[in-house]
């Protein structure tokens, strides 16, 4: 379950172009400037399509990681242990979690091929501070497969708190393995646990 969730992150870069009548700071046009903005990058960057891991971190972390409260997804990700860890604790806990999203997302960039997305019209009021843009990732021959995003308005504004792929939450889908890990080695064990999953990463092992 969780290859094909990772495989299916890669749609999280293949949106539309933004929409020239869309307000800046609407939730969907947000999403919509941002992966724009990444999939310009990719089509002309011979070294991402060909696999430079470098080049596509570098690229997430300038485009993608503003857009993110990772401080809310690894709370959400930790559940209730979130409230077992100390303020220390959470810093890095965080820290480890965006690395781990990061490497992931980019490693989803490298192996973008021709897929599509279509967004869905998003449900929003006025004054509404959490809301979820709805999109479709198009593939040949494929099934069209549901991409949600989860966004919240904080005070320097909207932010992706968790990305929802084929009705499998992101955090969600961390949450079983992180509070087993707590239950049997604590926080600092679940702190250990990522960073030996990150530096694997980084290592290029799946």
């Amino acid at each position: 379950m969780k290859k094909l969730f990772f495989s299916l992150l890669r749609g999280v870069f293949l949106l539309l172009s933004v929409s020239a009548f869309a307000q800046v700071d609407s939730p969907d046009a947000l999403i919509k400037k941002m992966t724009d903005e990444v999939l310009i990058i990719v089509r002309h960057d011979k070294d991402i399509q060909n696999g430079n891991s470098k080049k596509a971190i570098e690229l997430v972390e300038t485009k993608v990681l503003p857009n993110f409260n990772f401080q809310h997804m690894t709370a959400l990700a930790m559940g209730r242990d979130w409230n077992k860890a100390t303020p220390e604790q959470k810093k890095r806990l965080t820290e480890e979690f965006k690395t781990l999203l990061v490497r992931t997302y980019s490693n989803a960039l490298t192996g973008y091929k021709d897929q599509t997305v279509r967004f869905k019209p998003t449900k929003m009021q006025n004054g509404d501070t959490d809301v979820d843009v709805k999109t479709e990732i198009l593939q040949p021959g494929s099934k069209p497969i549901q991409l949600d995003y989860s966004m919240e308005k904080l005070a320097d504004g909207w932010k992706v708190y968790d990305v929802v792929v084929a009705g499998v939450s992101l955090v969600s889908n961390y949450r079983n393995t992180f509070n087993q890990e707590v239950r049997a080695n604590g926080v600092e064990g679940l702190i250990q646990m990522i960073d030996a999953k990150n530096k694997q990463l980084e290592a290029g092992k799946k």
